[in-house]
C-alpha cells in the first residue's frame, strides 16, 4: 500500500483548533465530572417541576446549562474521533463520554416526562403567570405535542439508559468504515500506482478525467465493499428494526410518522419532495447523461462515469488559499457581519481540511453552543472543493447567528430546512463566478459545478431517500433486510431513475453502504428540501437586493423557534405546494439546456 500521512504528520494549519472547547483531555474530563455533578443537582426537581411556573422556568434554565456542557463534550469527542478513528485515546474519550452521557440522559428523562404530562389548563396558565417561560415555548410545546406517544416514566428511563446500546449500529458502522476498511492500490492510465481510500475515491477519483483511473478506483472500492456487505446489512437492519419497533411501542401510525415528527414535517411534504423530483427530474438527468456520453466520447455512460468532468480540457485545480479567496469574495453580498464570521472561520482555524489515515469521509459542520462552529472536510486541491467549503461555511454562519441570538434550546431548526443556508452559499459562489468571468469555458465549468450541487442534493441524496422509503416499507411488512434485498432495492431505485441512459452495473447496488445518513432518521430527502428553498431565495436576492438578504439573515437568526413552513416564510417563500419543487426542477433543466448550447 502507498503510505498516507498519519494524523501527527499533518501540518497544524490544515487542522482545526479545539482549544475553544477544551484545551486538553484533562479539561474535558473535569467538565464531564461537573456535568455529572450538575445532573445530581437537577434530580432535586424530580416530581416538582409542575408545582409552579417559576419552578418550571428555573428547572428548564438549569437543564439547558447542563445540555450546553454535554453538547461541548460530545462535540469534542466527535471532532477527535472524526479526524483519527485509529487513535485509541480518541476512542477511549468517545466511549467514556458515551457511557456517561447515557447515564445522564437516563437521569434527566423525567424532565421530558413531567413537562409532557402538563394538562391543557395548566399549560395555558403557566405562560400567563410566568412570562419568562415564553422564551422556551417551542421546547415546551414540542414535548406537549409528543406526550400522546410517550411511554410510562419507567419505560422512558429504561430506553434512555440503553442509549449507548441503541446507538451501537451507527457507532459500529462509523468505526468500521473509518478504521477497518483497506483498499487495494490502483493504477491510472499512465501506469502510476496510487493509494485508494474512502476519502480519495469519493473526493477525488470519482471526479477524475482519467477513465482508466475512474474504473480502477471503482473496482478497488467495490472489492472492499463486497467483503463488508453482509456485516453492514446486519448493522443497518438492526438500526431500521430499532426505529420500527420504537414507532410501534409509542403508538405511531408508522415509522415514517415517528421520524417526521422530529422534523415537524407532514407526510405530504415528505412524499412530495421525493416523488416530484424522482419523476420530474429524471428526464432532465437522462438528457444530461446523453450529453456526458457525447462530450467524453464514451461508448456508454457507466455508473462510475456520472461524476466525471464533462470538459476534460478544463478542470481547474485550486489550493486551499485560492478557494478561501473566491469563497470570501462571493459572500461579500451578505454584508459585513456575515463576512466577519467567515473570516474568523479561516483566521481562528475552525476548519479541518487535511487527509490522513483514520480520518472519516465526507464533510460536516459541528456547531457547539459553548464555542464556535467547526467545519470538517478533506480538501483535494480542486476548485470543486471550494463549493464543499462554502457549503459547510453556510452551516457555520447559520448556527453562529442562531447561537448568538437564541437560547440553546431554540437554536436547532428542523432538518427539513437545515440544508438551505449551506446550499445558499453554493448558489452565491456559482453566481459570483458567472458574473465576474466572461470566459465561455469557465461559464460552462461553473454551470457544471451547479450541476454538481444539484446532483448531490437532487440525485444522490434524493435516490437515497427513495431507497430509504422502500426499506422502511419492507421492515414494517416484516421482510428480512438481507444484503441481497438491500442491494437489489438500491439497484431498482437507481435504474428506475436513469433508465437506459446509464449502464448501472450490479456493484452500484452497494451504494447504500457509503452514507452514514441512513442512521440519522429521514435525513437524505431534506437535502433536496433545503436546496429547493435556497434556489428560490437566491433568485429573490438578485431580483430584490437588500430586502431579500435581510429576510434571509433574519431567518438564520431565528434558528429553531419556528416550524419549517413558518420559518421559510420569514425568508419570503412558501413550500406548502408542488410549485417551488417543480420550479427548482425546471431550473436544473434550464442549466442542462445551457450546457447543451455551450457544448454545441
Amino acid at each position: 500500500m502507498t503510505e498516507r500521512l498519519k494524523r501527527n504528520q499533518v501540518p497544524e494549519k490544515m487542522t482545526w483548533d479545539t482549544d475553544a472547547l477544551f484545551k486538553s483531555n484533562e479539561a474535558f474530563y473535569q467538565t464531564l465530572k461537573e456535568a455529572e455533578e450538575d445532573t445530581e443537582k437537577l434530580l432535586a426537581y424530580k416530581g416538582k417541576l409542575l408545582e409552579s411556573p417559576e419552578i418550571l422556568y428555573q428547572g428548564i434554565v438549569d437543564l439547558e446549562k447542563l445540555i450546553v456542557k454535554l453538547s461541548a463534550l460530545g462535540t469534542f469527542t466527535g471532532l477527535k474521533q472524526s479526524v483519527d478513528a485509529t487513535d485509541t485515546s480518541n476512542q477511549e474519550l468517545a466511549m467514556t463520554f458515551s457511557s456517561a452521557a447515557t447515564k445522564i440522559q437516563a437521569d434527566i428523562t423525567f424532565f421530558d416526562n413531567e413537562i409532557s404530562s402538563i394538562g391543557k389548563d395548566k399549560y395555558d396558565t403557566f405562560f400567563k403567570e410566568e412570562p419568562k417561560l415564553e422564551t422556551y415555548r417551542p421546547f415546551i410545546e414540542e414535548l406537549y405535542e409528543k406526550s400522546k406517544y410517550k411511554l410510562s416514566d419507567d419505560a422512558e428511563e429504561l430506553l434512555a439508559a440503553l442509549g449507548e446500546v441503541t446507538e451501537a449500529p451507527f457507532t459500529t458502522y462509523s468505526i468500521s468504515k473509518a478504521a477497518d476498511m483497506q483498499f487495494d492500490d490502483i493504477k491510472d492510465s499512465k501506469g502510476k500506482i496510487l493509494p485508494n481510500s474512502f476519502a480519495l475515491f469519493e473526493g477525488k477519483y470519482e471526479f477524475s478525467d482519467d477513465p482508466v483511473l475512474r474504473k480502477n478506483a471503482y473496482e478497488s472500492f467495490n472489492k472492499t465493499l463486497e467483503q463488508y456487505k453482509n456485516t453492514y446489512a446486519s448493522v443497518y437492519a438492526t438500526e431500521v428494526k430499532k426505529q420500527v419497533t420504537l414507532s410501534k411501542l409509542r403508538g405511531y401510525e408508522s415509522v415514517t410518522d415517528m421520524l417526521l415528527e422530529e422534523q415537524k414535517v407532514t407526510k405530504e411534504m415528505y412524499h412530495r419532495q421525493i416523488d416530484v423530483i424522482y419523476n420530474e427530474l429524471a428526464p432532465h438527468m437522462r438528457k444530461f447523461a446523453d450529453l456526458l456520453k457525447k462530450e467524453l466520447n464514451l461508448d456508454k455512460v457507466n455508473f462510475y462515469d456520472l461524476k466525471a468532468p464533462m470538459d476534460t480540457s478544463y478542470n481547474p485545480s485550486a489550493t486551499f488559499d485560492e478557494a478561501k479567496e473566491v469563497v470570501l469574495k462571493s459572500l461579500e453580498i451578505m454584508g459585513e457581519e456575515y463576512l466577519s464570521i467567515m473570516n474568523r472561520a479561516f483566521d481562528e482555524r475552525w476548519i479541518d481540511y487535511a487527509d490522513n489515515i483514520g480520518k472519516r469521509t465526507g464533510a460536516f459542520c459541528a456547531s457547539p453552543y459553548a464555542a464556535h462552529p467547526y467545519v470538517f472536510m478533506t480538501f483535494q486541491d480542486n476548485m470543486r472543493d471550494a463549493f464543499t467549503l462554502t457549503h459547510e461555511l453556510g452551516h457555520a454562519g447559520h448556527f453562529y447567528l442562531a447561537n448568538k441570538e437564541q437560547v440553546f434550546l431554540n437554536t436547532r431548526p428542523s432538518r427539513y430546512t437545515v440544508e438551505a443556508p449551506s446550499t445558499m452559499n453554493e448558489m452565491l459562489l456559482g453566481r459570483y463566478l458567472l458574473a465576474n468571468n466572461d470566459d465561455k469555458q469557465l461559464k460552462k465549468w461553473v454551470i457544471l459545478q451547479f450541476m454538481g450541487t444539484y446532483y448531490h442534493n437532487f440525485v444522490t441524496h434524493l435516490l437515497e431517500a427513495a431507497y430509504q422509503r422502500k426499506v422502511y416499507d419492507f421492515a414494517e411488512a416484516g421482510t428480512p433486510l438481507t444484503a441481497k434485498l438491500l442491494c437489489d432495492t438500491k439497484l431498482e431505485v437507481i435504474r428506475g431513475f436513469w433508465g437506459d441512459s446509464v449502464e448501472v452495473d450490479d456493484h452500484a447496488g452497494m451504494t447504500w453502504m457509503r452514507q452514514p445518513h441512513y442512521y440519522m432518521g429521514l435525513y437524505p430527502y431534506t437535502y433536496s428540501a433545503g436546496l429547493t428553498a435556497s434556489t428560490a431565495v437566491s433568485e429573490m436576492i438578485f431580483e430584490e437586493g437588500q430586502a431579500a438578504i435581510d429576510r434571509w439573515l433574519e431567518m438564520l437568526r431565528t434558528g429553531g423557534k419556528l416550524k419549517p413552513l413558518d420559518l421559510l416564510k420569514v425568508a419570503g417563500m412558501d413550500l406548502s405546494s408542488d410549485a417551488p419543487v417543480q420550479k427548482a426542477v425546471a431550473y436544473v433543466g434550464s442549466l442542462i439546456d445551457q450546457l447543451i448550447e455551450l457544448c454545441d
